[in-house]
């Protein structure tokens, strides 16, 4: 699939994000994405005006809007409360009609499975269901990818393709996807959190907040890196900056005693049970 036109409905962050890494990609496929081959829908003025100057693409205020022919893909990218409605929308403007020559429908939406998408658009529309991350926007993104029953395998390897463009995107199991949402979907502000925090602990002994905060980052970005690049695990690496009697079994010792590793396992629990609830909503 080259030369193809891309409807992007809703302008938000990560609609953003996914427009941005795209254009910025010098990956195949996404380096054959080009400003022109981009329509975004968005119904805020401002946002419209901001991504039109920004990003160079052309942006319309409602998806009735999108003319026959004008679209091969369309990335739905809005919150998971308005979809349907959205879905309506989409669902009465022939230029989205299903079937074989109907465009190849990409959801990013949390909670939402196939089934449900495709029951709400057009007969037989042709749909792959992808969750991204914001570190897309810079081409280090994770994204979980599954297709609904209609998407061929061409078209679901094409967005692995794409979305691997802007980091890492893996197959899986769409029962597995309210799981991926809780980790890599919602996983960037939980280090964003733990920046935050080693940050104020750090601060509160005395570190001046800056600097602190630039050790702190530099820390996740320096540990994250070894981990990928390297043979060693997160455990070996654990263990590797541990010495008997040492700070860092101090520190994790303490960590543990006070439910540190409760308190992702009750994150990820939470965010799983919301991602179950948007599917019902």
């Amino acid at each position: 699939m080259s030369g193809i036109s891309i409807t992007i409905i809703g302008g938000g962050k990560m609609g953003e994000a996914i427009l941005k890494g795209w254009l910025a990609s010098t990956y195949v496929p996404a380096a054959r994405i080009e400003p022109a081959d981009v329509v975004v829908v968005e119904p805020g003025e401002e946002r419209r005006a901001f991504l039109s100057a920004e990003h160079g693409v052309t942006c319309v205020a409602d998806a009735s809007l999108i003319e026959p022919g004008q679209t091969d893909v369309v990335v739905l990218s809005v919150k998971p409360q308005v979809m349907m409605n959205v879905l309506e929308t989409v669902s009465a403007n022939p230029a989205f009609s299903g079937g074989a020559d109907g465009p190849l429908f990409i959801s990013i939406a949390a909670g939402i499975p196939t089934t449900r998408l495709e029951a709400a658009l057009p007969k037989d529309a042709h749909v792959v269901r992808v969750m991204p991350n914001m570190p897309l926007s810079i081409g280090a993104g994770a994204s979980g990818v599954c297709k609904g029953a209609q998407a061929t395998n061409d078209e679901y390897d094409y967005v692995v393709g794409l979305f691997g463009c802007l980091g890492r995107a893996v197959p899986v199991d769409e029962s597995d996807m309210d799981i991926v949402c809780a980790l890599s979907g919602s996983g960037p502000a939980y280090v964003a959190a733990m920046i935050e925090a080693l940050r104020d602990a750090a601060a509160a002994q005395g570190l001046d907040e800056q600097l602190a905060e630039t050790l702190a980052l530099q820390t996740v970005l320096g540990t994250a890196r070894l981990i990928d690049e390297t043979p060693l695990s997160p455990a070996v690496t654990r263990e590797a900056v541990c010495s008997p009697g040492g700070t860092t079994l101090a520190a994790l010792d303490a960590m543990y005693e006070a439910g540190f590793n409760d308190v992702f396992q009750a994150g990820v629990d939470a965010a799983v049970r919301r991602s179950k609830e948007l599917a019902q909503s």
